[in-house]
C-alpha cells in the first residue's frame, strides 16, 4: 500500500518534511515479514523513543498543573493519560488506523483499530515528530490531544489503579479475587512483550499486551472492566 503523507500532515495540522521517518512510524512489524524487499524498520525503535518522551512531558504537566498533590497521586493520573486504551482512543481521533502497515493477518482480524497497536503507534509517531519538530512542538502537540482530558479523568476518578479497581469490583460482584497468567511472550529477553490473561476462577475475563507483565496486567484488567461493563450478565462457571 502507498503511505498518504499529505494527509498525515492535515491530520497532524503541520508540515513535515522526513517521509521515510513517518513511514517508519506506521509500520507494524507483521508488515516485514510479507514485505521482505521493503526497507524500512518496524515502528518499535520510534515506539521507545516516545514512550520515553510521552513519560518526561506528562509528568512535567502534571507537577506544573497540581503544585500540592504527592509524588503517589501524581503517578496514578499519569498512567490514565498514558494508558493503552487512552492512547489508543487518540490514535482513533488522528486517524492513525488509516496510515498502518500491516501484514494481511494483522489487517483481516482488525488490526487498524486494535488498542495495543494503535497505542504503540501513537508513541511511536510522537517519538518521529520528536526527532524532526524537537521537544517544545511534542509538549504543543500532547497538550491539545492528549491532556485536554486530564481535568475529565481526575474529576472522575478514572485514575484509579486498574487492577485494584477490578479487584475490588470481581470481589464485590462475585466474592473471588482475580488471578493473572501469562499466556504468551516473545521478543529478545531485554526487550520481552508479554500477553498476559485476567482470570475469575476458569473464565478469562480480559487480556492485555505490554513491555512488562505488570504493564500487560494493567491492561487485561482494563479489558476486563470494560468486558463486565459491557456485560451486565456475566457468568462464572461453577
Amino acid at each position: 500500500m502507498s503511505f498518504d503523507f499529505e494527509q498525515l500532515q492535515k491530520n497532524l495540522d503541520t508540515t513535515l518534511t522526513n517521509r521515510e521517518l513517518f513511514q517508519t512510524a506506521f509500520t507494524h512489524r507483521s508488515y516485514l515479514n510479507e514485505h521482505t524487499n521493503y526497507t524500512n524498520p518496524s515502528n518499535e525503535r520510534l515506539e521507545f523513543l516516545g514512550d520515553a518522551v510521552l513519560q518526561h512531558l506528562s509528568s512535567e504537566y502534571l507537577y506544573l498543573k497540581y503544585p500540592t498533590q504527592p509524588e503517589g497521586e501524581l503517578t496514578n493520573y499519569r498512567s490514565a493519560i498514558v494508558c493503552t486504551p487512552s492512547l489508543a482512543s487518540e490514535s482513533r481521533n488522528l486517524g492513525y488506523g488509516h496510515f498502518l502497515m500491516l501484514s494481511n493477518g494483522e489487517e483481516s482480524t482488525g488490526g487498524r483499530d486494535r488498542e495495543y497497536i494503535l497505542a504503540n503507534t501513537f508513541e511511536a509517531v510522537l517519538g518521529a515528530l520528536y526527532l524532526e519538530k524537537g521537544i517544545d512542538f511534542c509538549r504543543s502537540f500532547l497538550n491539545k490531544v492528549l491532556f485536554y482530558k486530564v481535568d475529565e479523568i481526575v474529576r472522575n476518578q478514572e485514575y484509579k489503579d486498574a487492577k485494584s479497581k477490578f479487584q475490588e469490583t470481581a470481589q464485590e460482584k462475585f466474592g473471588i479475587t482475580p488471578e493473572y497468567k501469562v499466556l504468551d511472550s516473545w521478543g529478545p529477553d531485554h526487550d520481552k512483550t508479554f500477553k498476559v490473561g485476567v482470570f475469575l476462577g476458569a473464565k478469562q475475563m480480559g487480556v492485555g499486551e505490554g513491555r512488562s507483565k505488570q504493564k500487560a496486567e494493567q491492561n487485561a484488567a482494563e479489558d476486563a472492566i470494560k468486558g463486565i461493563l459491557e456485560d451486565k450478565e456475566v457468568v462464572l462457571e461453577s
